[in-house]
Order: structure tokens, then C-alpha cells, then sequence
């Protein structure tokens, strides 16, 4: 959590956006979309054992991707897509992702849960040092057909 504004950077919520979400119902299901780019090098605190290893930010986010993988599981997450990227045709041109997916949750509570778990704030070290900026955006499930309209 920061207090921090993210114009560039973002990569962990800011308080008063951490807030908002708390304060969404939390025994609902929730979807979380997630846009990252990686650094070109990570960028590990000076103390950490890979600090100055060479690391990509993509090879820190394999390594958070690994040691996050069982929290997220166990608490009922699931990837439900997750797209290459190619292309913007609507939006800044210079915005580009290198991860794009959406993250399933049971309910909003198990997002909570995973991030006051001890084993995914350790593991969330790596994904600090992997991404550059990044968006997480909350959704509720919807009925999904074939148009673009909801009813």
C-alpha cells in the first residue's frame, strides 16, 4: 500500500483505493482484470538474495506467478482468461501489456486473505521487482451472450 499517486508507476494500490475496495461488499464474487508490464530488469530491494542477479521483470514475475500460485489456489482463484498481446486500437498508443488475465475469486474476502497471507507477502517481493506498472481492476461476474450491451 502507498500513499504515493501512480501517474506511471503503479504497482501497489494506494491507500485510498485500498479502501474503496474494502469497503465493497466482501461475500460477493469478484473478477479481477490485470494489465502488467513488466521492467526490463528487475529491481529487487539491495537485501534481497536475487538482488543483482540479472533477472528480467518477467523472470521475477515467473517466480511470483510460482511462490503466489498455491495462496491463490488454495483460497478458490482461478485464471478465467488470459490474453497475448498484440495491439491498441482504442487508447494511448504507447500502452502496451506484457500480462493481460482475469483472476477469480470465491468471494472478495479470499482476495483479502491472500494478501494478509504470510507466503504471498513473502512471494510479493517478486512482483514488486517485476513490474513496471500495472492495472487491477475490480469487477463483479456478469452474464456474458453474444452483444455488447448489457440488459
Amino acid at each position: 500500500m502507498t500513499d504515493a499517486p501512480c501517474p506511471d508507476h503503479c504497482v501497489d494500490p494506494m491507500r485510498a483505493q485500498w479502501e474503496a475496495f474494502k469497503a465493497l461488499p466482501r461475500d460477493e464474487p469478484v473478477q479481477m482484470l490485470n494489465l502488467v508490464r513488466f521492467r526490463e530488469a528487475a529491481a529487487y530491494p539491495e537485501a534481497h538474495a536475487l538482488a543483482g542477479k540479472g533477472l528480467s521483470g518477467a523472470q521475477a514475475y515467473a517466480n511470483y506467478g510460482r511462490e503466489s500460485g498455491p495462496v491463490f489456489a488454495g483460497l478458490g482463484g482461478r485464471i478465467v482468461w488470459r490474453g497475448a498481446f498484440r495491439t491498441v486500437l482504442i487508447g494511448p498508443e504507447d500502452e502496451r501489456w506484457d500480462e493481460a488475465f482475469v483472476a477469480a475469486y470465491p468471494a472478495a474476502s479470499a482476495f483479502i486473505e491472500m494478501l494478509m497471507n504470510p507466503d504471498y507477502q513473502k512471494a510479493v517481493v517478486h512482483r514488486q521487482a517485476a513490474v513496471l506498472t500495472s492495472r487491477l481492476i475490480r469487477h463483479a461476474p456478469a452474464e456474458t451472450g453474444d452483444g455488447f450491451a448489457f440488459s
